[in-house]
């Protein structure tokens, strides 16, 4: 089988652990995150489909399952799974449908936890050009000591100079941010997944209120970063690294399929 969707590998570890981007973002978001886990894990960090050099594009739900299809692809049976905003959406709507490919949850801001969303602002990132505005709109993302990294700001300007990348981002936004309220993963379903589950908020996110990390199941471990906002991976990228690596050391609730000893 043919892998449809791009994800960049680094490392040789026996863990692999895979990273979803953010609305907006692709795999070059996470390379502090993942620099911090080589060598001794391996990391895959996919460009989510509609972003970077992964097309077309698609709901949550759809690219849940691509990314399900490019484990079967790749010939891997189960990974440790990082999800940002629409990513951490993705990640966790991965692990209600097979939950044994899932070894772990580390979700950062994810989308789908409350109806709440910034649409204005998710919609004025999707159509922004140049590096002057893809930064502003980052820093209003960002928490309010944080700079986004000059780094970011020239991968993802030369993301959204591919052909066809800025009007697929304005599409989806449209989608996500439809009527400025989002879809909601119900409290019922999330208290079904066994995996360690880690959801990580920052107190100043602008664009998913951490008053959405409320009421969680309460096997879910939750870590608030004190004035952090949104972009958890770029204000914070030592502090989500040891976050995956005391996650994925966790065990399940209770004993999984005969797919458990694998990771």
């Amino acid at each position: 089988m043919v892998s449809s969707l791009y994800a960049a590998e680094r490392g040789a570890g026996q863990k692999t652990v895979v990273f979803l981007h953010g609305f907006g973002g692709c795999h070059g978001v996470w390379g502090a995150v993942t620099e911090a886990l080589v060598p001794d894990l391996r990391t895959l960090a996919y460009d989510l489909p509609g972003h970077g050099l992964s097309f077309p594009g698609s709901s949550a739900k759809a690219a849940a399952r691509s990314i399900l299809d490019d484990f079967a692809a790749r010939g891997m049976r189960r990974a440790h799974v990082v999800g940002h905003s629409m990513g951490g959406a993705v990640a966790t709507l991965m692990a209600l449908a097979e939950p044994d490919r899932v070894a772990s949850l580390t979700l950062l801001a994810p989308g789908g936890f409350g109806p709440e969303i910034n649409g204005p602002l998710l919609r004025r990132y999707a159509a922004a050009t140049g590096k002057d505005e893809i930064h502003a709109c980052l820093a209003a993302m960002s928490g309010p000591q944080s700079l986004p990294p000059n780094h970011i700001v020239e991968v993802l300007d030369e993301m959204r100079g591919r052909p066809g990348q800025l009007q697929k981002l304005v599409e989806i936004a449209a989608v996500i941010t439809r009527d400025d309220r989002q879809g909601v993963i119900p409290r019922e379903q999330l208290a079904t997944l066994t995996m360690p589950v880690m959801v990580v908020w920052g107190s100043d996110d602008a664009v998913l209120p951490f008053s959405q990390a409320d009421d969680l199941p309460t096997h879910f471990h939750l870590h608030h970063v004190l004035g952090a906002g949104h972009m958890l991976a770029e204000e914070a990228p030592d502090l989500i690294a040891e976050i995956v690596r005391r996650n994925i050391r966790r065990r399940s609730r209770r004993p999984r399929s005969n797919l458990a000893a694998a990771s």
